[in-house]
């Protein structure tokens, strides 16, 4: 099982949650503020920002592999359009090795969204 940081449209409620059909929510969670979401379309892109001052809300989900596999056909990772890797979250989480989708795509004409996408 792998933990999974979602914070767009993944989320419960969201119009792609049903990738996460069958598996187990873990808990709200909140990302430390090292991080920003931009509006990239209908969805959104988490990117590293050092000037962040607010963390990113969103959900811990636990996921077997299949769903993990699937979740990267999503994401588009092996299209370079997100890539899987660590996220810092606070809260009940500081030290957990969870993962978030990082989008990878310029952002510099995709507005900030604040740090809650909207469901």
């Amino acid at each position: 099982m792998t933990l999974v940081f979602v914070y767009g449209t993944l989320k419960r409620g969201g119009t792609n949650h049903h990738h996460l059909a069958g598996q187990e929510f873990v808990a709200p969670a909140r990302t430390l503020p090292r991080y920003r979401l931009h509006r990239v379309s209908d969805y959104p892109g988490l990117v590293a920002a050092a000037d962040a001052t607010t963390g990113i809300t969103g959900e811990v989900w636990s996921v077997d592999d299949d769903c993990l596999a699937e979740l990267d056909r999503f994401e588009g990772t092996d299209q370079g359009l997100y890539r899987r890797e660590r996220v810092l979250l606070d809260g009940a989480f500081p030290d957990a090795q969870v993962q978030a989708y990082f989008y990878l795509k310029d952002v510099s004409e995709c507005p900030d969204c604040g740090p809650t996408w909207p469901v």
